[in-house]
């Protein structure tokens, strides 16, 4: 059971990248990301996302100031927009001049979890070829600009970037919360929660701690108690309804 897989070793040791060496990314590899990609479970085969790659430099910079100006997502060789797409359906529902039906928050969460595995077995894809890179949630934070930016159709939202390239940094890896506080047999076990958190915020907070020199030492319970004291992306909801999704 224990046996070495290169697919499961590749898995494992994810790390996020955000220097990149000068090298570009060939197109043809590219091309074989999407393909790879494509192939990822999706709900009722309904394929819900679309991808874009972006390799202006003033488009990137600009999506560098929407994303909160991190400024790896103009560094990057290639940044990817991944995409939330139902406007194929809503062209062939028109075409069959059939209802289309988008009001309830059942077919919202189908193209966000479409979208995020498409985007997974492309960062794998890429991982194998040797590439890094890192997700960028910050695509949402002024998510109409970046529609406006990319030409997004209504019936469209843009759910994580990506940026990708050849890794010029070796950072260390994040300790993850461990399996007993994700894995549960037959129902949601709480008995040993409180003991496992308390467990991995010394683990968290003793990386950070050697990571920086002592500059930052809170784990990852401080810092998620700090993550969601406040509210984020606040007009994201309304242009949500404005690409047609009314959320009802």
């Amino acid at each position: 059971m224990k046996e070495e897989n290169s697919t499961r070793e590749l898995m494992k040791t994810h790390r996020s990248i955000r220097k990149f060496t000068d090298q570009d990314i060939p197109e043809e590899m590219i091309r074989e990301l999407v393909e790879c990609a494509r192939w990822a479970p999706t709900s009722h085969n309904v394929q819900a996302y679309s991808v874009i790659s972006v390799r202006n430099k003033d488009t990137k910079k600009k999506l560098e100031e929407l994303c909160g100006n991190q400024r790896y997502v103009s560094q990057c060789p290639v940044f990817f927009v991944f995409v939330l797409d139902f406007y194929r359906h809503w062209v062939i529902s028109e075409a069959h001049q059939s209802d289309f039906e988008m009001d309830e928050v059942e077919n919202l969460i189908i193209g966000a979890v479409d979208t995020a595995l498409f985007a997974e077995n492309f960062y794998l894809a890429a991982n194998s070829f040797g590439l890094g890179g890192v997700m960028i949630g910050g695509i949402r934070n002024r998510a109409k600009e970046v529609a406006s930016l990319l030409n997004l159709p209504k019936w469209t939202l843009p759910i994580m970037g990506m940026c990708l390239g050849y890794p010029d940094q070796d950072p260390w890896q994040k300790p993850r919360i461990g399996t007993a506080a994700i894995y549960h047999e037959e129902s949601y076990q709480t008995d040993q929660l409180e003991e496992i958190l308390k467990e991995y915020e010394e683990r968290s907070s003793d990386y950070y701690t050697r990571r920086t020199s002592g500059q930052r030492t809170d784990g990852w319970g401080k810092q998620m108690v700090h993550y969601l004291s406040k509210k984020r992306r606040v007009d994201l909801t309304q242009f949500i309804k404005e690409q047609g999704f009314s959320l009802k």
